[in-house]
């Protein structure tokens, strides 16, 4: 009985879909790419939130204020601190928009399975952001709820980039490695290095100085802990970083790799050198409230080139193509 009834909505819903006009790839790919923006701009706006203490702007969630989904003129929160707060509850209107264009574009045009499944994690991921945010505000900016909302938000730049990747890709094919497995691991290895740097940068958040909002009657909790090792922790683990992807350059150069592989590579070494230079200014500086923002922008930056990185070790193609490949290499 179930699966009659996911057959029915299925059905149903494909019906609705092919009232759309049949998107062409140009524009599933224009669509892939502004769900990548979406997902790595709302990380910035949250950091913006974060660095003007407007975390509290909107109280409640999901209304902002009691009674109101709109901010409310009332004393105890400034109008900046409400309007930036709210701002970035609307952007979460343009991720969601995107994410549900995005799904519909790729139903509309029919592709394949992993393309469908890659798409409809776009509006689940907006969902679960929705959730983690609002847990944020009624937990009071907990530091750990906070750092949670940012990786999650990561995760999601890196699934988005993989899903532009895969749009690109033609439906009846293969895929083929375009680099040995080891290189392959490697990458992965670094894409893990990412991550950790992430997580230790979060805690270096958590601990520093821009909690998210200055209300002296409910202070903010912080992460107890000694934030100069947790810099260094974070710098060290940005250097592991740096330090697999030029051993992979390496070993990409010793097998011979793409011009589409190593550009994406360069770029992604540039990136990681410019977010180690904008972390010794911050360090330097006493982190003012405007490179954070740069340096969240400069973690999703990081973290949609490792992505890309990462989908360029694999090209997927046509079964025909490959067929007669095969054939003429066996003549």
């Amino acid at each position: 009985m179930v699966d009659y009834h996911r057959f029915v909505l299925t059905r149903a819903f494909l019906r609705l879909v092919d009232l759309l006009p049949l998107p062409s790839l140009r524009v599933q790919r224009i669509i892939a790419v502004a769900v990548v923006l979406s997902q790595a701009g709302i990380s910035v706006t949250g950091a913006v939130v974060r660095v003007t203490s407007s975390g509290l702007g909107c109280p409640t969630w999901p209304q902002c204020f009691p009674g109101s989904f709109t901010p409310v003129a009332v004393a105890e929160v400034p109008v900046l601190h409400q309007v930036v707060e709210f701002s970035n509850r609307l952007l979460t209107f343009a991720v969601t928009l995107c994410a549900a264009l995005i799904v519909l574009a790729v139903v509309r045009a029919r592709r394949r399975r992993e393309v469908i499944g890659y798409a409809w994690l776009m509006p689940a991921g907006t969902v679960l952001q929705a959730v983690i945010g609002g847990i944020t505000v009624l937990t009071g900016l907990l530091w750990w709820t906070v750092s949670v909302h940012l990786l999650a938000s990561m995760l999601m730049v890196w699934l988005a980039v993989l899903l532009f990747a895969k749009i690109g890709e033609p439906d009846d094919g293969v895929d083929v490695a375009q680099v040995p497995a080891p290189l392959r691991w490697l990458t992965a290895l670094s894409a893990i290095a990412l991550s950790a740097t992430l997580i230790a940068g979060t805690l270096v958040t958590g601990a520093g100085p821009h909690a998210g909002d200055k209300s002296i009657e409910r202070p903010v909790a912080r992460l107890e802990a000694e934030i100069v090792s947790l810099v260094h922790l974070h710098a060290e683990l940005l250097i592991a970083y740096l330090a697999l992807l030029v051993g992979l350059a390496f070993g990409l150069a010793a097998v011979g790799m793409t011009r589409p592989i190593r550009r994406r590579l360069a770029v992604v070494i540039a990136l990681v050198c410019a977010q180690g230079l904008v972390g010794i200014v911050q360090y330097f500086t006493d982190v003012p409230a405007a490179l954070v923002a740069v340096h969240v922008g400069g973690a999703a930056a990081c973290t949609a080139a490792t992505a890309a990185l990462w989908a360029a070790m694999r090209h997927r193609e046509q079964v025909a193509a490959s067929a007669e490949s095969t054939v003429a290499h066996a003549s």
